[in-house]
Order: structure tokens, then sequence, then C-alpha cells
């Protein structure tokens, strides 16, 4: 999130697309509530189901799965076509008036694919995806945004293709929805007015999900809504630490602090610093990743302490490396997998036979293992994937180990939720039975594993032997006897490794002395003397006149603006900063654009006393202490984090077009891309199936009578993810026993099914029995003149618990390998289906 989810209640406007809080994140539908009764808000919500949220909703529009970009794309065409765009803001604050490569074109001019494409390799060369630059290395502008090759223009171009009727045509959302939907949204391009968005999978799970999220970004600075209180972009993550777990960089392709991972060609540190560090010429941009290299080697001291210096690189040899083009996200893995490249796996609390795309596919690629760990509070159809329906257990080599470990409320740390906020949670209870802590079964096997290749060497010993893990007191062997999760926090925030000072400063300044935490990342040094595992969680413990402080256990409920910043309340990364690019909540004069909601604001008098100069801000931790933009001396732009300092309207770093472009879904039933005949799917997506030496268990059929009906998955409220924690509790299960299928009136009728009884919805990869729930929450859609039918199922349900099967079988069954080609995460939002009843 860039805001937080208090925040919501600061909102006029609230988008629900790709999402159902009130279903899903009851917590956001609380304060969505609190901006309805208190502030007159207006709720819209926008979804293929009449879902609980849209009960609440003052505007309902329908659409049909995977054509959010269609209908996100008429509304940019009705902000432009309605001068609804707060100009200041975009003049000032986004690249919308910088000059782009004139031999860059669009796919209304290519066919449905932007200039540079090489339909062999399905990539583009992005080399016409460039700005013009003047002498000084910045990209030219035209301010009064006129040029053609300018981003302002070219948007309007890009978009105007999506009238009213073409958007209506392809999402199936009557006329006058989509233009009350865009009508209450644009009306939020003003200083005094604002708006949000809330999102979840139903956004991102899509082969164009990275762009479904950015089109409403694009609005959103459009709207002059990023960086304001009630405004940004909002996404509702699955569970409480889904958040942390990025932060933390469990994706294959970062480490902490949203770093890439090195790839082998970067040979040295040098070359990683000069590849991964952004640089800029821009004199008004901070340009703060231009600090990565303090951050990087501040990790590689907490990885390695003294073992990592300045004469072995601070031992940046020791990172893992991919090679390059190297793609380890979930898909391509158990694709490897299935073709037998792995000999073990460990399933860390999750459930991958039933969560995993395709899980016909992902079942069978788990017994081509030779052993696989599952740690889990209960076995689940992942442990035990090899006695499930259709295997034969004798031919199965793979050995399973469950290593039981307890839940969050047996345990002390931290959980970071959507909103940034870490909270430190006590623990409420001794771990059950033989089950411990994560992190009491990771000092297990890391002492293992070290003993190991201390006795018997290795290929490389060096990461393994040389890692720090002074989390605890040790027993007589060298061995933590237990975890201390503080020992983690305060290694995660950082420490001065020698006495550091602020050079800058005549004399110079002693920022902490040697021992100390350190008190945020602001201080973390490239030159070895401060360890830090996670930049960004810098300040979340840290210590103030020699008491050590975590930051992540306060519990302050003062508010004084009455904005819920309750900056006393646990701590929010970065720098307990509630709300993220919050410099572009003002003026160039560093003066609230709207007063009533004023998040910071700069007040030129005032003896600022870092400096002993005046000016100095006031309010929110802002994001940077350097003046407002109309000091011409020392002013900066809002977005700190990118190199040019401004908004990006135009995103030439994707890797399916600096715009988003509507395309259909892999599976879906129209024969044509709408919008244009020759790019019916995203043309840079990876397909699993149709060439040499494609799986069978990865084919998809689209457009195909056998499976005509549009399905989505979602969630309900009593379950969780899928179901391992909530199917074993015998209230929840009795609330939602088993699988269902939610199917309009109109398609019951036509195919003679009634309300409860049994059906067998099939795709091309798999089948499942569901109870039909026969309901007006599904309506028909009229797509391209012709009826088009959508059914829903949730996806908490798997064949080992309930023990008898009544609960049903995974969703995934029918879902396929297929997905985003920025992140790769699955396109389980729309794919194509059957339905009929179920025989016997």
């Amino acid at each position: 999130m860039t805001n937080h989810w208090i925040d919501l209640k600061n909102s006029d406007v609230i988008l629900c697309m790709g999402g159902n809080p009130a279903a899903n994140h009851p917590l956001s539908m609380k304060w969505i509530m609190r901006a309805k009764e208190q502030r007159g808000a207006k709720l819209v919500v926008v979804d293929p189901r009449y879902t609980q949220t849209a009960a609440k909703a003052d505007i309902y529009a329908p659409l049909r799965s995977g054509t959010d970009i269609a209908f996100l794309g008429g509304m940019i065409k009705y902000i432009y076509d309605n001068n609804l765009y707060f100009r200041e803001y975009v003049v000032t604050y986004t690249n919308a008036s910088f000059l782009v490569n004139p031999e860059f074109k669009m796919p209304g001019q290519l066919e449905g694919v932007f200039s540079g494409y090489d339909a062999k390799t399905r990539k583009y060369d992005k080399k016409t995806w460039t700005f013009q630059m003047d002498e000084q290395g910045v990209p030219k502008r035209d301010l009064t945004l006129k040029d053609p090759n300018c981003v302002f223009q070219l948007m309007r171009k890009h978009f105007n293709r999506y009238t009213v009727d073409k958007v209506s045509a392809i999402t199936g959302t009557p006329k006058e929805s989509l233009l009350e939907v865009y009508k209450a949204i644009g009306s939020t391009g003003k200083p005094n007015k604002v708006a949000t968005v809330c999102y979840a999978m139903g956004w991102t799970q899509h082969t164009v999900g990275v762009q479904n999220v950015r089109a409403f970004s694009m609005i959103q600075l459009m709207l002059g809504n990023v960086g304001m209180a009630g405004g940004g972009v909002n996404a509702l993550r699955g569970e409480s630490n889904v958040q942390g777990s990025t932060d933390a960089g469990l994706l294959f392709h970062i480490i902490p602090g949203y770093m890439p991972v090195p790839t082998a060609s970067l040979v040295d540190l040098a070359a990683y610093i000069d590849k991964m560090t952004p640089k800029t010429k821009e004199p008004r941009s901070v340009n703060w990743w231009g600090n990565r290299p303090k951050y990087l080697v501040s990790h590689l001291k907490a990885r390695y302490g003294d073992a990592a210096h300045k004469e072995n690189d601070f031992a940046y040899a020791w990172m893992p490396k991919l090679d390059e083009g190297m793609n380890c996200s979930w898909l391509n893995m158990f694709d490897e997998m299935y073709k037998g490249k792995f000999e073990g796996f460990f399933a860390w609390g999750q459930n991958p036979a039933c969560s995993g795309a395709n899980s016909n596919k992902t079942r069978t690629a788990l017994s081509k293992l030779k052993w696989m760990v599952n740690v889990n509070l209960y076995d689940n159809e992942t442990g035990s994937f090899w006695k499930g329906p259709g295997m034969k257990p004798a031919d199965i080599q793979t050995e399973v180990f469950l290593l039981p470990c307890c839940s969050s409320v047996e345990k002390e740390g931290s959980v970071s939720n959507s909103g940034r906020l870490v909270q430190w949670r006590y623990k409420a209870i001794e771990p059950v039975g033989q089950s411990l802590a994560d992190m009491e079964i990771l000092n297990e096997l890391y002492f293992r594993v070290k003993r190991l290749y201390q006795k018997e060497g290795g290929k490389f010993p060096a990461p393994i032997v040389n890692l720090t893990w002074n989390y605890g007191e040790k027993d007589k062997d060298g061995k933590i006897k237990h975890v201390n999760p503080h020992l983690v926090a305060r290694e995660i925030n950082g420490y001065y490794l020698a006495d550091v000072y602020d050079k800058t400063q005549t004399p110079p300044k002693l920022i902490g002395k040697k021992g100390e935490l350190c008190v945020n990342f602001v201080s973390l040094q490239a030159d070895g003397t401060t360890s830090c595992g996670n930049w960004i969680y810098s300040g979340s413990y840290t210590q103030k006149d020699g008491k050590i402080i975590n930051m992540m256990a306060r519990r302050g409920k003062d508010d004084p603006t009455g904005l819920g910043l309750y900056a006393n309340w646990a701590w929010t990364w970065p720098l307990n900063r509630r709300i993220v690019y919050n410099r572009a909540s003002v003026n160039p004069q560093g003066q609230p654009w709207d007063p009533k909601r004023a998040l910071i604001k700069w007040n030129p008098t005032k003896l600022n006393p870092a400096t002993n100069k005046p000016g100095v801000w006031e309010g929110d931790v802002p994001d940077g202490p350097a003046p407002p933009l109309a000091d011409e001396k020392a002013g900066k732009l809002p977005f700190i984090m990118r190199p040019d300092g401004v908004g990006a309207l135009f995103g030439p770093g994707l890797a399916d077009g600096p715009f988003p472009e509507h395309y259909e879904p892999l599976e879906c039933p129209l024969q044509e891309n709408p919008m244009q005949a020759k790019h019916r799917i995203n043309p840079t997506i990876k397909l699993f199936y149709g060439k040499e030496g494609s799986l069978e268990e990865d084919v998809f059929k689209s457009c195909d009578t056998r499976f005509p009906y549009v399905c989505s998955t979602y969630r309900v409220t009593e379950h969780w993810q899928t179901g391992v924690m909530t199917r074993h509790k015998s209230w929840l299960l009795e609330t939602q026993p088993q699988m269902f299928v939610e199917l309009s009136k109109e398609l019951a009728k036509e195919k003679g099914i009634g309300n409860g009884e049994k059906v067998t919805v099939s795709s091309a990869r798999g089948s499942l029995w569901a109870v039909a729930v026969v309901t007006d929450r599904y309506k028909p859609f009229k797509v391209m003149n012709t009826t088009i039918h959508q059914v829903g199922i949730p996806w908490h349900f798997g064949w080992q618990y309930p023990a008898d099967g009544s609960g049903g079988e995974s969703a995934n069954l029918l879902t396929p390998t297929i997905g985003d080609p920025n992140v790769m995460i699955p396109e389980s939002k729309a794919f194509m289906v059957n339905i009929e009843k179920a025989r016997g």
C-alpha cells in the first residue's frame, strides 16, 4: 500500500476492483464504511459478481473477468475528454511533459504491439521506448503538453481508441454503468477531492496483471491522488505478513529491502553496484536508490560479520547468483521439477498441491523428487500427495518428512501488514506437542548443515560456515540453544560496527557509537562500518540515549492530525512514514493541495534543528528533508525512489509495453481481440504449451465449445488460503463445508441445473465436483453481441481433509499454466470451463 488501512476513511471515492474486502479484508471495510458514514464518500465496486462489498456500494458495475484494462482505458479516455486531470500536478510531478523518441509506435499503429516487437522471441527491443535528452542528459520536456511526442499526447492517442461503445462491448459492462463509474472517479481530479483503490488478486492473477495495477496507478497520477491522504494505490494483501515476506526478500529475484539478486555476469561488487544502482542527471531528483551501495554492503556485513571485509569484496562472491535471463518463479520452478531437475524441495508454510496453478501437474512434479520436507501445522495435500487421487504410491520415489511448526500465537515476533505497519506480537501460549517455531526449526537445520560442511567439506562451504548466527545463548558446541527473536530484529535493524561520523559537517558530527543500534538507514555506510539485514527496516529496533527501543512494540494512541496516522502505534517502513510519496501532497511551495487533509507542510521560517537554518517540514515524516520544489537551489521532486523524480505515466521498464493495452486472457470466449485482430493474447507471455517438447499437462483451450464458460476463483470469509488451517476447524467447516460453484439463474436454466445439485466443473486440464449455487449474483454478459456466462469457485478445498472426501477438490485442478510476463503470477481469475450435472 502507498497508504494504509485507516487512511481509507479520508477518501471521497473508494474503488474496490479486483477484490472483495467485505468478505476477505473486513478490517479495510470498517474504514471504508467510516468514510461513507462520516464523509459521505462514494463506494464504487467493479466485479464480475455482485459481492458482499457490492451490497454496500453506491455504484456497482459488472465486468467480464480479464477485461480490466479495457475498463480502465475507457476511464483514462473519459478523463482526457472531459479535462478532469489535475493539470498542475500532472505537469510538475509526472513525466507527462517528457518527449519520447519519435520512432516509438503504439498498438493502434502496429496491429496490437508496440515498436520493437520480435515475434520469434516474444520479446521487445526497447530502443524506441526512450526519452529525447538535452545536452545535460536530462529528458526534454514540453510543459504546454502540446508536442505530439510528449507522454501526455501519446497517452491521449493510445487510449483514444477505448471508446465507451468499444469498452462496453469488450467488458460486458452496460454503458450507463461505465459512465457512472467514470464520473465518480473523475470527479477527484482537483485539490480538494481524492479517490483511492483497494485491489487484490482479482487484478493481479492475469496475464496482464502488472498492467492492470499500472493502469489505475496512471489514473491516480492523472488525478493527483498519489501521496495524498485518502488516495494512493492500495493492495489488499492476502494475509497479515505477506508484505513482510516480500520485504524480507522471499521472492527469487530480490534480497531483503527490494534489492536485485546478483546475476552471474556481475562478477564483483563493483560490477553489481555499477549496473544495479540507478543513475540520474536530473539535478532536482533525490534518486534514493543511489544509496544502494550502502544498503548492500551493510546487508553483507549483517550476513557475514567480520568475514565480510573490503579485501574480499565484503563477501559478495558468497551471494547466490542467477544466470542471465534465469527466472525461478513458481511456474518455472514446478515446470523444471516436473522434468526431474530437482532432487529436494522444502514446502514451508504452504500447500502447493492445492495452491499452485494446474494442480495435476504440480502434484506429478512432486512425485519426481527424491525427498520433500513439509513444514506446516497439519498434514496437507502436499505432504500426502503420494497417496492422493490418481497416485500409485508404489511408483513414487519421493521421501516425505513432516516438520510440525507452531502457529502465530505460539511464537513471538513481528508481522508487517498491507500498510507497511510492522507490529510486534507476543507469544500467547506455548507450542503444542512437538511443534516448534519456524526460527527454531531453521536453527536446528542450520547447525546440522554447518556441521556437515565443517566435517565433510563441500563444493562451496564458505557461504554457510561464515554466516553470522548470533541469535541467543550458545551451548558448549557453539550451537544456539534457542533463537531470541529480539536479536534477529536487531540484526535486521542494523548496528554501528565502528564510530560513525557525519563528515559533511565541520567538525564531523558523531552519528553513532560502535556497538549501538543504527538510528535508521540514513546513517548506513558503504565502507563496512555498519551492518543492516534489511535497510527499509532500519529504525524499527533502535536506541536513544543508551536505551534500546523496540519501535514495533509501541502502542501510542494519539492522533493529533485526526487523519488516523497514529505515528506512535508500532512502526511503519520507511522511517515510520505512514503515506509514501507524501511530498506530492503539497504544491511546489510546500503548501498542502488540500489543507483539510494536510499530511506535511513546509514552514519556511521555523528553525530546522538539523541544519540550524530556517525551513522545516511539519506533520508526517516527509519523503526526504530537502526543501520543496520551488526552492531553486535545494528543492527536490517528490517521487524520491525514481531516478527522474516524477511519477511514471510512460513506463518503459515493463516487458509488455510502456502503456497498458487490452489483451484477452489465455483462455477466453472470443476468437479475436476486439481492440485489434492480430494479437488476441499478451504477445510477451511465456507459452508452456504449443511448442516442440511441450507437456500435455500444460494444454489450454480457447474458444472451444467444450469449455464455453468463463471461470474465476475467489475466497470466502470462512476459509483461509487452501484451507489447511480452517478446514480442521469444525465450526468453520460447518459454515462452508464443501466445494461449490456459483452460476447465474439464466445459465442454470439453460443447463437444467437446480440449486444444491452436484455438478462437474471441467477444464482442458482437469475436473472436480461441486455443489451448484444458483444465484442472482452472476448475470450473463453481452460481449461483442454474444451472450457470455461466467461462473465462480472458491479455492479453499482439497482431498486430504475432511478425510472422507466430503469437502471436494482444489479449484486449481482447472487453472492453466500461464503467467504475467513481468512477474509470472498465474492467471487464476479468467479461464474457460464447462459445467454439467454430475452423473449418478
